[in-house]
């Protein structure tokens, strides 16, 4: 790289800041045979520093990741001290100070003081501006950011950010360098929150804001999130997990550098961190811990009841549609013990049905999940017909036709012609309002929204979404049935896109712009946001699984009903629906499939 200096040879990095993340960085450089010269600004935050290394190195002899011989040499390789000027011939220093630009500008100032003019400066910032920092020095081609995940020696990423004046042969190296230590680097420009950040932090506060207007409880959102997309936490622990003074400081900063509302820290958020209310670190955040950096939660409210109300009885339950998700809904229903009849547009379809539904117990019983005299008695459960009448003593009707608004208001007001008095009818809808459906019927206190995500037998999560009109009992029934289908209901008020849509599209939709600015490539951002936030698809994957056309047409409704600037679908989004890049589904999206 550079000069004369190949960061893919170096034997010897300087870390200033031996805090959580620095000592977790000289960890990760020392486990690789590279010397680290570790500095800290006093004695006492030297000796945090090396328990900090101490401890974590036991932890991994005691899981078996190291032997007591390997920590004994990674530590030899660690020394430490209090002079910065012990830096000053390591050919790269990494700062690892607070994330407060005054203290980082006059760190960089003083290594720029110290340091030969060859010497590259790596910043471990999150969220200010590498820009800035390279400024103040005179050597700003030689200064990029480094954004390492914490735990350093457990996270698999970093983000390698380079300014408009970044020498690309340090980019090179630093890269190179991250591969010896197995890490896996991502290229961003400086932007506010670089990859990970701009996407993650802008969804938490999304999900806050979701909180604050008591539109569902913190267990349901991330229940929601948990259930609905396989993240590993919901947002709110998330946040707690984080600590809620960082992440105010991280928006903070996002905002001040984007000026966009949705970086603007939400006003509930802002009151936790002056309460003293900062997450585990402190006890309480979002939830109550059992004591100060404790994982237990304390005060989490069980299953979401509708207190003083009794279900109603349901034993025959009717699904119109046809779709995969008609079809994994009549499956689910079957399976869970009840009567099921499915109403289909012909007998074709009524086959159709049928055959698939019988192919995927056959596939249940092959796989040992089924017995073959379950799979016998839950197929004597179904009942296909092309007749709407015949749902006439349905307990519970369950839509599950195209998400077209009128379309279903059709329906519902022939099935409110059709169903008995106090049968319940929901909708699956994933975005429209409920609200529409139920005043299509006479009924509309006996109206619910019921979404189930798709594949339904494999998709643990059902949103119970009641209207301003929707009997308590109704709303109790749903949930009643969703977790005798063995599914996690979660409740939310009547708004587009529910909880799971409201967090996800906003958050795909700001990927996109990211790639639209060329800012970061769609590998470094699915990367970024796989390994560095454990999300079992990129945003970019997932938009593909999904369809770019369904993707566009809920940021969509999400704009029309909130109207938030920050909503406006993407051009580039619009641009590829239009040319037919629809994802996998046409075989060329955000990637291409054809092959």
């Amino acid at each position: 790289m550079g000069q004369d200096t190949s960061l893919g040879e170096l034997t010897k990095i300087g870390v200033v800041g031996l805090g959580t993340m620095g000592a977790g960085i000289a960890e990760v450089l020392a486990r690789a045979g590279i010397d680290v010269v570790g500095v800290e600004k006093d004695d006492e935050g030297l000796a945090r520093g090396r328990g900090h290394l101490e401890h974590s190195t036991q932890r991994a002899v005691d899981r078996g990741k190291l032997t007591t011989r390997e920590r004994e040499e990674l530590l030899a390789r660690v020394h430490s001290g209090t002079d910065l000027a012990a830096v000053a011939d390591c050919p790269l220093v990494i700062e690892a100070i607070h994330e407060r630009l005054d203290a980082k500008l006059e760190l960089i100032g003083q290594l720029d003081q110290l340091c030969p003019p060859a010497t590259v400066i790596a910043s471990n910032t999150s969220s200010l501006s590498v820009t800035e920092l390279a400024a103040a020095t005179h050597r700003p081609s030689r200064v990029l950011g480094t954004h390492w995940f914490n735990p350093a020696p457990v996270m698999g990423l970093v983000e390698v950010v380079g300014t408009v004046v970044t020498d690309p042969a340090v980019l090179d190296g630093v890269r190179e360098l991250l591969g010896r230590v197995d890490k896996t680097a991502v290229s961003a420009g400086d932007r506010a929150g670089f990859i990970a950040n701009a996407l993650l932090f802008g969804y938490l506060n999304n999900a806050v804001r979701m909180l604050e207007a008591h539109y569902a409880t913190r267990e349901d959102i991330d229940a929601a999130m948990r259930y609905g997309c396989g993240h590993p936490m919901g947002p709110l622990a998330l946040l707690d997990l984080i600590g809620l003074d960082s992440a105010y400081e991280i928006l903070e900063s996002m905002y001040h550098q984007s000026r966009d509302h949705l970086h603007a820290p939400a006003p509930l958020l802002k009151q936790l961190v002056t309460a003293g209310m900062l997450g585990r670190k402190t006890g309480r955040g979002f939830y109550t811990y059992a004591a100060p950096d404790s994982p237990q939660v304390v005060d989490e409210a069980g299953a979401t009841e509708v207190a003083g109300v009794t279900a109603r009885p349901v034993r025959l339950v009717g699904v119109v549609g046809t779709g995969t998700m008609a079809t994994g809904i009549v499956e689910v229903l079957a399976r869970s013990g009840y009567d099921v009849v499915y109403r289909a547009r012909s007998d074709d379809k009524v086959s159709s049905v049928r055959k698939r539904l019988t192919e995927s117990f056959d596939r249940g019983v092959h796989r040992g999940r089924l017995t073959t005299e379950d799979r016998d008695a839950a197929l004597a459960r179904v009942t296909g017909t092309t007749e709407l009448d015949a749902l006439a003593d349905c307990d519970l009707v369950i839509e599950a036709v195209v998400e077209e608004l009128g379309v279903k208001r059709a329906l519902f007001a022939a099935l409110d012609e059709v169903v008995k008095p106090g049968a319940i009818l929901a909708t699956t809808t994933s975005s429209l309002p409920v609200i529409e459906c139920a005043t299509a019927t006479g009924r509309p206190r006996d109206v619910v929204g019921m979404h189930w995500f798709n594949p339904a037998p494999a998709m643990r999560l059902i949103e119970v979404v009641p209207t301003v009109l929707t009997a308590p009992e109704v709303t109790a029934t749903v949930l009643a049935v969703s977790r005798a289908a063995r599914k996690h209901p979660v409740v939310c008020a009547d708004r587009a896109g529910f909880i799971v849509n409201a967090l996800l599209f906003p958050y795909l939709n700001d990927a996109v712009r990211m790639l639209e600015t060329h800012y970061a490539t769609v590998e470094d951002i699915d990367t970024a946001m796989t390994v560095g936030c454990g999300h079992p698809m990129g945003p970019f994957a997932l938009a593909d699984v999904v369809g770019l056309d369904v993707t566009l047409a809920i940021q969509r409704t999400l704009y029309l009903e909130f109207r938030e600037p920050g909503y406006a679908p993407a051009p580039l989004l619009e641009h590829l629906v239009k040319a037919g890049y629809l994802g996998r589904k046409t075989g060329r999206g955000f990637r291409d499939h054809s092959r």
